[in-house]
């Protein structure tokens, strides 16, 4: 079959399609032929060689899978050959304690798809039953691709973490990428107020589509005092951030009394200072989010049918041009998410 291969990390990176053997589903796995996978900022970083903690040798890259169940291993009892599917971020096992509480994204003898094992750059994957869910009936396969990453992981940061209420006001940083671009959805979905951050002014009709009641742009002010404007000087409840240390301490000066701040993504992989009596005197919470659960991608699905969120897929591209998604997501142009598809023939 044909994979990206990773030749040379670096920025830019050396790639290329190169044919490697056709995996064999295990027991528990099946074997899925990919229609698409989503380009994620973390395939973008495993690729300029920011971020090779727990990177297999050679692995083959992308995480944000939908396919076609080819083949099932003779364990699998809820899969079969012609299942439309997507995968979660993780090979799960299925049976640890998280798994058995609905945490498969952390669970415990779990690997990274595309990340610690192949992933779906490639015609084929090989994965746990328990890493894929069944895309619903009239769903675009391509768009399938986004359920799991960006949007699972965007509402579950939103409905989960945050516990976003309606009429409330959330800031989302980094507004117009992948995971931004889903978090404004699923937030303005939950009855929110809507304060998009963006630095690209291009994006801003895009975001107002989204549900942005707002879009705060680069204009030389400091987005929390544009916050504080607009909220009376109250703040905001909740800030999803999925730029990371490149916007703090504004995302923290941003909440209001009793607020929420959700680091969802860090692009820059910095170190910040932190004055505690900053948290401490505004009772604030600071959260990490990361991953999605399966039942989480199965809600990102029924809402996708209901027309409350929708995947934004920005570009499809074959794979010999992956290294323009890489220039594409570096320079911060999609809105939403590049996809690749890895079949000559498309779906």
């Amino acid at each position: 079959m044909r994979a990206l291969h990773l030749k040379q990390a670096g920025d830019p990176p050396v790639l290329e399609v190169i044919d490697v053997p056709t995996p064999q589903p295990g027991p528990f796995q099946a074997l899925v032929r990919v229609t698409a996978c989503g380009f994620c900022h973390h395939d973008r970083s495993v690729m300029a060689g920011v971020l090779r903690r727990g990177v297999g040798s050679g692995v083959v890259l992308g995480h944000e899978i939908s396919g076609l169940v080819e083949e099932t291993g003779n364990e699998v009892t809820g899969l079969q050959p012609g299942d439309r599917v997507v995968s979660i971020l993780t090979e799960a096992c299925g049976h640890c304690d998280r798994c058995a509480i609905g945490r498969e994204h952390r669970c415990r003898e779990g690997e990274g798809i595309g990340h610690g094992r192949d992933g779906g750059f490639a015609e084929y994957v090989a994965l746990s039953e328990h890493s894929l869910v069944k895309v619903p009936e009239g769903l675009d396969p391509i768009g399938a691709a986004l359920l799991a990453c960006p949007m699972g992981v965007a509402l579950q940061a939103v409905q989960e973490t945050a516990q976003v209420t309606p009429g409330e006001t959330v800031v989302v940083t980094g507004a117009g990428g992948g995971l931004g671009s889903h978090a404004v959805q699923a937030a303005a979905a939950l009855g929110a107020r809507v304060l998009a951050v963006s630095s690209s002014p291009e994006k801003e009709n895009a975001l107002r589509d989204l549900g942005a009641a707002e879009v705060l742009g680069d204009g030389g002010l400091d987005f929390a005092e544009l916050v504080m404007a607009m909220t009376g000087d109250e703040g905001a409840d909740v800030v999803i951030d999925t730029v990371g240390s490149a916007l703090f301490p504004s995302t923290l000066r941003s909440l209001a009394q009793f607020g929420r701040l959700v680091l969802l993504g860090e692009i820059l992989g910095q170190s910040v200072s932190l004055n505690p009596a900053e948290v401490i005197f505004r009772d604030a919470r600071i959260l990490g989010a990361s991953g999605v659960s399966r039942s989480m991608v199965e809600q990102a699905g029924r809402m996708a049918l209901e027309g409350k969120m929708r995947p934004v897929v920005n570009l499809e591209l074959p794979l010999e041009q992956a290294a323009e998604a890489y220039r594409l997501v570096t320079e911060r142009k999609p809105t939403g998410r590049i996809v690749l598809l890895p079949h000559a023939g498309g779906v």
